[in-house]
């Protein structure tokens, strides 16, 4: 699932698939990549957190990390990171060595969050559907299905664990 590896799909699906999420966000460069079929099992916060097998959202029945508020906050969102090992930091840039996450909101609400790969590319849970390889964070600011993505708010980053 999502791994940067561009999904094999037959061109007509291909493209299909490609004209929709264009015209969602029609800020991604042509060089952005699908890379997971649809998925229910997760969504971008867990996609952030690489768990693909909880919905992540502080409200619900969703998971969300017991010692963090449940609360639709950027501040709870932080917080649900930081759990993981994340702390603020200034930018998206692309650093050796430390992983990076980013949060998006839209009047004042987080929205959307996509992680950086070793590359320095990002890649985005597309809300119930596609996971997408994109150049950079702030190519999926904008829609989808009609609810507002905003815009990248706040970066995150921790250090990345070299394998033993």
């Amino acid at each position: 699932m999502g791994t940067g590896t561009p999904l094999p799909l037959d061109p007509i699906e291909a493209a299909r698939t490609r004209s929709t999420i264009r015209h969602q966000f029609p800020n991604l460069a042509e060089s952005f990549q699908v890379t997971s079929d649809r998925s229910l099992s997760y969504n971008c916060r867990a996609w952030a957190a690489e768990d693909t097998a909880r919905w992540w959202w502080p409200t619900g029945s969703s998971y969300w990390p017991s010692v963090v508020s449940r609360a639709e906050t950027l501040d709870s969102f932080v917080s649900a990171f930081a759990t993981l090992g994340y702390a603020p930091c200034a930018d998206g840039d692309i650093e050796p060595g430390v992983q990076k996450v980013a949060i998006f909101l839209s009047q004042g609400m987080p929205t959307h969050m996509a992680r950086q790969l070793s590359s320095g590319s990002w890649t985005s849970k597309l809300g119930k559907s596609w996971d997408i390889e994109h150049a950079a964070a702030s190519e999926v600011n904008g829609e989808l299905n009609g609810e507002l993505y905003g815009g990248v708010f706040q970066y995150l980053s921790k250090s990345q664990v070299a394998p033993a």
